[in-house]
C-alpha cells in the first residue's frame, strides 16, 4: 500500500495519506507497511525492523553511510480523527504529532536527492507515545554507528529546540482492607491512604534547572476500590513527572513522601537532554519529552517539527500548511549546514 503515485503525492496529500491509517500505539503495523510501500516506490532502500510480533519500525536509506537522518514516530495518542482540511490547516490525530513531520521530512529528503545529496536516512519508530520501545531497539541498529546527526521531529513550532524536559511514569499503589461501608472502623481504606500520599506529592516543592526550567507532576489516573459499599482495599495513582534533573532525587523525594505507605512501581524513564545548537535558527527549550534519549547511539540530536506542542493530544489537533511548507525549508537548510 503505497500512498497514492509516488511522485505525485505532494506535502498535503502524502500527510493526509499517513492521517487516514489508523495508528495508535501498538498499532503501527498498516501504516508501517504503507510507509514502506511508499519509500520503496521512490527508490529508497526500506527496512522493517521488528519491534513485537506486529510492530515495525521503519528504516530507508540511499546509501550505505548515511551522516544525517531524519526521525519522529509514527504512533499516535488515542482516539483516532480522520483528517479534514481547508485553505490553511490540516486537522485530526497526527496532523501535528507526528504523521505531517513524517510528510514534510519525506518531502525534504527527496528534495535533497534531487540536488544530488543522498548522505541522508529515515527512521520511523513506534509506540513513542507511550514507552519508545521503537527507539530502544532502533538504538541497536548497526545504521546507529554511522549517523553523525539525528534530526528528530516533535511539534516545535519550526523553532530548533535546544533542550527537553525528561518524562517519569510511575504507579503508586496503596492496599487496605475490605470492610461494609457502614462499619468504616472494621476496615482499611486504600483510598485514603493513597489520597494523603497524593496531597502530599502536591505540596512538595521538586527541584528545578535555570536551563530546563520547573519539574512538574501529572497525577494522570486514578483507579481503585470494589463497589459503593466497600471500603476499598486497594488503590493506585498513575503519575508523569516531567524531569529538569536526573530521576534520583525525585524518585528518592518520592520515596520519602510515601513512606512505607503505599508502592512505587516505576514505568519507564528518560531524563533531561541538551540538544545540538545551530546559527541561524530560532531556538527554545521545550518541556516535553521525545524518541532522542532512547536513541543515544545515533550522533548528536537535534529536534524541530512543524506544529503546536499546545494542539498536539486534543480533539481539535491540527497544523498550518504553511508550516508544513515551512518545516520542509528549516530540514534543507539544517541538512545542508550539518553537511557542510
Amino acid at each position: 500500500m503505497a500512498f497514492g503515485a509516488s511522485e505525485k503525492v505532494n506535502l498535503f496529500d502524502l500527510t493526509t495519506s499517513l492521517m487516514s491509517v489508523p495508528s495508535v500505539s501498538g498499532e503501527e503495523e498498516a501504516v508501517g507497511f504503507g510507509l514502506r510501500d511508499h519509500l520503496a516506490s521512490l527508490g529508497w532502500n526500506v527496512e522493517l525492523q521488528p519491534v513485537s510480533e506486529n510492530q515495525n519500525n521503519v528504516i530507508a536509506t540511499l546509501n550505505d553511510t548515511p551522516r544525517v537522518w531524519f526521525s519522529t514516530h509514527m504512533d499516535t495518542v488515542p482516539p483516532f480523527i480522520p483528517p479534514a482540511e481547508d485553505d490553511e490547516k490540516i486537522y485530526g490525530r497526527g496532523a501535528c504529532d507526528a504523521k505531517g513531520i513524517i510528510a514534510a521530512q519525506i518531502t525534504a529528503a527527496e528534495q535533497l536527492r534531487k540536488e544530488g545529496i543522498t548522505d541522508i536516512g529515515l527512521l520511523y519508530t513506534v509506540e513513542e507515545e507511550r514507552a519508545s520501545t521503537g527507539a530502544k531497539a532502533a538504538n541497536l541498529h548497526p545504521h546507529a554507528a554511522k549517523c553523525e546527526y539525528m534530526i528528530n521531529g516533535e511539534p516545535t513550532d519550526n523553532d530548533l529546540a535546544i533542550g527537553s524536559k525528561g518524562s517519569f511514569r510511575l504507579k503508586i499503589k496503596t492496599k487496605g482492607k475490605a470492610a461494609h461501608s457502614a462499619y468504616p472502623e472494621e476496615g482499611d481504606s486504600a483510598i485514603l491512604t493513597l489520597l494523603d500520599i497524593l496531597d502530599d506529592i502536591r505540596q512538595t516543592k521538586f527541584p528545578n534547572d535555570d536551563f530546563f526550567g520547573d519539574t512538574t507532576v501529572n497525577i494522570g489516573t486514578l483507579e481503585g476500590g470494589l463497589a459503593l459499599n466497600i471500603i476499598p482495599p486497594r488503590s493506585e495513582a498513575g503519575l508523569l513527572i516531567r524531569l529538569t534533573t536526573k530521576r534520583e532525587p525525585i524518585e528518592q523525594a518520592l520515596e520519602n513522601i510515601v513512606r512505607g505507605r503505599g508502592e512505587i512501581e516505576v514505568l519507564s524513564c528518560s531524563e533531561p537532554v541538551k540538544l545540538l545548537e545551530i546559527d541561524g535558527f530560532k531556538q527554545k527549550v521545550v518541556r516535553f519529552t521525545t524518541d532522542i534519549p532512547h536513541l543515544p547511539n545515533w550522533g548528536k540530536p537535534l529536534l524541530l517539527g512543524p506544529g503546536s506542542i499546545l494542539v498536539a493530544h486534543t480533539k481539535d489537533e491540527f497544523v498550518l500548511k504553511k508550516d508544513l511548507e515551512d518545516a520542509v525549508g528549516l530540514y534543507l537548510k539544517l541538512v545542508k549546514k550539518l553537511l557542510a
